[in-house]
């Protein structure tokens, strides 16, 4: 008798075992999150895929539909921290349970790496966007910014305390800060400060290690990696400290387009020239777009600038270096620097600032880019080659960004970012297009890649210099946690060149577990095969 009640009770331990579900990786990481965190995590901080708000959440900032396609993995769940206990905590918790952990300031990784995983599943994701707050010290000619906070809402917390300091990163005032100056950032007023990242006094940042650390506690090595190396390599990014710099009351912007009918060609082809070496109060960016008159397609080259000052230095400066563009006074608009943020980012005329605090982007489609550095210009020849093929695309744009002033003036070595002296413009090349099929993204796809293939000719090749904030994944890949030095070097020299060594012996020091990693993450060892 005693046997068989002890073995009633035995079956039925092992039978109510059987039916109790183990926790999920949810459950077991908000108890965590609950344990290690100095502040409550509230519920609605955690959204999991069947939440009905999962989707909403997950696409709020996400700028690459591509990524967002049913076929991509998406994250278990995501976690909005609403303090910065709230991230260390994710860290922790995250390295203890063995979850992969993708980090979101502002979506706009262009390969989708915050918010998608092509290499490790199932992953989560931490979403910063509701640490945005910005501080601003104009006695100190700083502000203390928080990752999530976009760069229009930097510029318009300065612009709110001065009318004549400003900030030398982003055009398009959607970009996350936090992500942002990890890869360099650059804006119109590249050639008169240089890039965000040489403007960053401090950072506020989590380790892999679940700790805070601030500029003196990370060390220099560490500080210098964060400031163009690549996000989401190195830790979480809380918040920069960055160095206002002063702007003119008075700036002027204009937008002069070219036709191929109206001699875009032969005006390119001077700008190429002349572009690098004009006034450093003066950057002129060129849009490159295929335009319809009538039922004709062309290619329309459009001058987009910002000068630092008013529209009569501005036409002495252009008649004098770039008289070819035929710039007139009536093309000028005398504005203020914050205004001029709103009209370079591309809103429509009038649009007040306040826009930049909606944090929205202009545009989100499917879409594919790719860049360049180009250091001898482009002869005619190429040029016309080049409008061929844009003339075959549906939607194509290129940007081209001049280079010269203080971006000549800084060394490949002061920050990760190492593309400076002797580089004329950089290109951006993008198509988009707004069918979520297979057959389309095959399309456009082949087509930028015969684009990037033409262009060799004319751009450096040991090797091809890239922009990692323009993130490219054709340029190579990590294919799991355990990174290899050897393949990342392919692309980690494009991005870095010879900065890449010196990313990879931090990220052995900071991170030796590879914890923070991604599809083109810095690698943790020097010699793996």
């Amino acid at each position: 008798m005693g046997f068989s009640s002890t073995f009633f009770v035995l079956l039925l331990v092992l039978f109510s075992a059987s039916w109790a579900a183990p926790a999920s990786i949810e459950e077991n990481f908000v108890q965590c999150l609950d344990d290690n965190s100095d502040h409550v995590v509230p519920i609605s901080a955690v959204c999991a895929q069947n939440n009905s708000s999962f989707t909403s959440v997950l696409n709020a900032t996400a700028q690459n539909l591509r990524y967002l396609m049913p076929s991509v993995p998406k994250p278990q769940f995501i976690f909005t921290p609403l303090s910065e206990s709230h991230v260390r905590a994710a860290v922790v918790c995250a390295k203890k349970l063995g979850i992969h952990l993708r980090v979101r300031s502002g979506g706009h990784d262009y390969e989708g790496l915050s918010y998608a995983s092509e290499i490790e599943t199932p992953f989560i994701m931490l979403d910063l966007a509701r640490l945005r707050s910005v501080e601003v010290d104009i006695d100190d000619n700083s502000a203390w910014v928080q990752a999530g906070a976009t760069v229009g809402e930097v510029y318009y917390r300065i612009s709110e305390k001065s009318k004549t300091h400003g900030f030398p990163a982003g055009l398009c005032s959607s970009l996350g800060i936090g992500g942002h100056i990890t890869g360099g950032a650059y804006g119109s007023m590249m050639r008169k400060y240089g890039l965000g990242a040489d403007n960053v006094l401090d950072a506020r940042i989590v380790d892999a290690n679940g700790k805070i650390l601030d500029r003196a506690a990370m060390g220099e090595d560490y500080f210098w990696a964060i400031r163009g190396g690549g996000g989401a390599s190195f830790g979480v990014i809380l918040a920069w400290k960055i160095k206002l710099v002063p702007v003119p009351e008075t700036v002027t912007v204009f937008t002069v387009p070219k036709t191929l009918e109206q001699g875009a060609t032969k005006v390119l082809y001077r700008w190429q020239q002349v572009a690098d070496k004009l006034d450093d109060d003066l950057f002129i960016r060129v849009l490159i777009q295929v335009t319809k008159a009538g039922e004709t397609r062309t290619v329309t080259t459009a001058y987009n600038a910002l000068f630092l000052g008013d529209a009569e230095r501005l036409l002495q400066v252009m008649n004098q270096s770039f008289p070819e563009l035929g710039l007139t006074r009536k093309d000028c608009i005398e504005t203020s620097w914050i205004k001029s943020v709103v009209y370079i980012a591309g809103f429509p005329d009038k649009t007040p600032p306040e826009v930049l605090l909606q944090g929205k982007s202009l545009f989100k489609d499917y879409f594919k880019a790719k860049s360049d550095f180009v250091q001898q210009p482009i002869p005619e020849t190429g040029l016309e080659g080049l409008w061929k093929r844009l003339l075959e695309e549906d939607s194509p744009l290129m940007i081209w960004n001049p280079y010269g002033g203080m971006m000549a003036r800084i060394s490949e070595s002061a920050v990760p970012f190492p593309h400076r002296k002797g580089n004329l413009f950089k290109i951006q090349y993008v198509t988009s297009w707004y069918e979520g099929n297979k057959e389309a993204n095959t399309k456009h796809m082949d087509w930028i890649r015969g684009v990037y293939d033409y262009m060799a000719a004319y751009v450096p090749t040991s090797p091809r210099a890239a922009y990692v904030n323009y993130r490219d994944l054709d340029l190579g890949m990590n294919h799991n946690s355990n990174t290899s030095f050897s393949e990342a070097s392919v692309w980690g020299a494009k991005y870095f060149k010879g900065n890449f060594q010196r990313l990879v012996q931090v990220k052995a020091k900071v991170d030796p577990d590879n914890f923070f990693r991604h599809e083109q993450s810095i690698p943790a060892v020097l010699d793996q095969a």
